[in-house]
Order: structure tokens, then C-alpha cells, then sequence
């Protein structure tokens, strides 16, 4: 079996695949990639399952050698790709040699790279995925120096496509939201604010909420909120009245109300909002409850 050693872990890099769906009971988050169409998209380009599992790096890349030849595609946010110091394509498929060193560099623009490769990264699966989970500790613990990782057997080789729509990350993140299910809560102007004012993106931020910074919002009752389920892009207003968004490593449950959910799609768009980005909350359809 081939095996990829980790010459540089980066600031935060993980194994990610499509997440493990259906055990939030359990108290399991979804987990999986951030920008799961960059994962889809740098899979078909190697012939892989849309989820087969993938390193998920943030902001810094890693840099990796292979005992054998692999193939493998660096997307998602943009950056320098080297194949042994020499420069390679990003967004593309790229032979690299065994023994060489692929090293895929700082960002550009975003703020999540992933590495792909052919065969995808073959750690043993926990409850169905290969994901790391940082909020439950399941799955492999983030990449460190000197770590080695398998890879899976490579599939038929595909037929490259004409273009490879790699989405640019946004200048600005507009997020659209349907009210609820806690909207009573908050106080009149704390809805009207929500999908008025432009808030910026916290570097406190991580891949178990998009945090927020701008206005507080008003809450209409000082009660306390007996714990209940959370979904995937729910808006939690915590006491300080700023807005956070849950991603997939967010707790299953939660006593701070929830003002408003984000449409799943837009997501993507979220996992690649660097600090600062100014981010907009708009009516989506069906606006008015969940």
C-alpha cells in the first residue's frame, strides 16, 4: 500500500471525506469537509468517489512525500503548489514522484486547501467516515510532523473535464437565512438587524462556527433556554448578542437560542471567508419560520 508521509502539518490539517451523517443522537456531529464541492470536485478530477476522503488544510498547507509515484490535485483556496521545489499545477491533477516532496503552500486568497489524491487517504473509518471530528476527538487527531498515512488503491483514470470551476472566494459573504426557530426571543430590531447590517467574520472562527463581528443583538427575553437539538448552519446567539454560525464540527445541542438557519449550500462559500470578509445575512426563501 502506498504511504504519504507528512514533511510539514501546517497550522490545521485533517483528514476529510463526506462526514458521518445520522448520528447526532449520539451526540456525533456531521463533521466532513468544510467545502465539500472543492473535496467533489478534486476527487472527480482523480477518478475518485465524490466522497472519498481528503487532507483539509487551513491557511498554511502541509507538505507531504510518497513512498511511491501518486497523483494527486491541490484545491479549493488558492496557492503555490511544488513538487520538489519545482513549481506544479494548483486546481489540476500533478504526478509526483516517489520519494519527492509535495508541498502545498500559504493561501493566496481563502482560508481552505485540499489535497487530493488518487485512491484517496485510506485511515480506518470511525462510525462510517474517515473525518476528524475536533469537537468529539473521533476520527485521526490533525496531522502532525512525521505522520504517515495510507492511500487507498487508485480507480480507473478519468477522462480530465473541459474546465475545472474552481469558485473564487468571496469578497463577500452573503448568507441567506430563514427565521427561527427561536426568532421570538429577540427583540424586533434584533430581526430587522440581522438581515440589515454587514458584520465581518472573527478570527475566533473555526471549523465549529463562523463567528462573528458587529452589532449585538437584542433579546427580547432573559430566560434560560433549556438545551435543544442544533443543526447544521444554525444561527446561535450567544450572551454577547454576536451571531455564530455552526458548521460541521458544531455541538448537537445547545442553550443559547437560535435566531435563524442557513441554507446548507451556501456553506461552502462560509469555509472559505477569511478574517475580516464582510458577511450579510439575507431573507432566503421561506424566510419567515424554519
Amino acid at each position: 500500500m502506498t504511504k504519504l508521509t507528512v514533511v510539514r502539518a501546517g497550522a490545521l490539517s485533517t483528514v476529510q471525506d463526506a462526514g458521518r451523517r445520522g448520528h447526532a443522537h449520539l451526540g456525533v456531529p456531521r463533521s466532513g469537509a468544510l467545502d465539500a464541492p472543492a473535496m467533489r470536485l478534486a476527487n472527480r478530477l482523480l477518478g475518485n468517489a465524490p466522497g472519498t476522503a481528503v487532507l483539509e488544510t487551513t491557511l498554511t498547507g502541509c507538505a507531504l512525500r510518497p513512498d511511491r509515484a501518486v497523483t494527486v490535485v491541490a484545491g479549493g483556496a488558492p496557492c503555490p503548489v511544488t513538487v520538489d521545489g519545482r513549481p506544479a499545477a494548483w486546481g489540476a491533477p500533478v504526478r509526483v514522484p516517489a520519494g519527492a516532496v509535495l508541498d502545498v503552500g500559504t493561501v493566496t486568497s481563502g482560508v481552505r486547501s485540499y489535497v487530493a489524491v488518487a485512491g484517496g487517504v485510506a485511515v480506518e473509518p470511525v462510525l462510517g467516515s474517515r473525518s476528524t471530528d475536533l469537537l468529539s476527538g473521533l476520527g485521526p487527531a490533525p496531522l502532525r510532523d512525521g505522520d504517515v498515512l495510507p492511500v487507498g488503491p487508485p480507480g480507473r483514470r478519468p477522462a480530465p473535464p473541459a474546465a475545472a470551476p474552481w469558485p473564487a472566494p468571496p469578497a463577500e459573504l452573503i448568507l441567506p437565512v430563514r427565521l427561527g426557530p427561536r426568532a421570538d426571543w429577540f427583540a424586533p430590531s434584533a430581526l430587522t438587524a440581522l438581515t440589515s447590517v454587514t458584520y465581518r467574520v472573527s478570527p475566533h472562527s473555526n471549523r465549529i462556527g463562523l463567528r462573528t463581528e458587529g452589532p449585538a443583538l437584542e433579546r427580547a427575553s432573559t430566560e434560560e433556554l433549556p438545551s435543544e437539538g442544533m443543526v447544521l448552519g444554525a444561527v446561535q446567539v450567544p450572551p454577547d448578542g454576536r451571531p455564530v454560525v455552526f458548521l460541521h464540527d458544531h455541538p448537537t445541542t445547545g442553550g443559547y437560542p437560535v435566531i435563524a438557519v442557513v441554507a446548507e449550500p451556501a456553506l461552502a462559500a462560509a469555509a472559505q471567508a477569511a478574517v475580516g470578509t464582510p458577511l450579510r445575512f439575507v431573507p432566503g426563501r421561506g424566510h419567515r419560520s424554519v
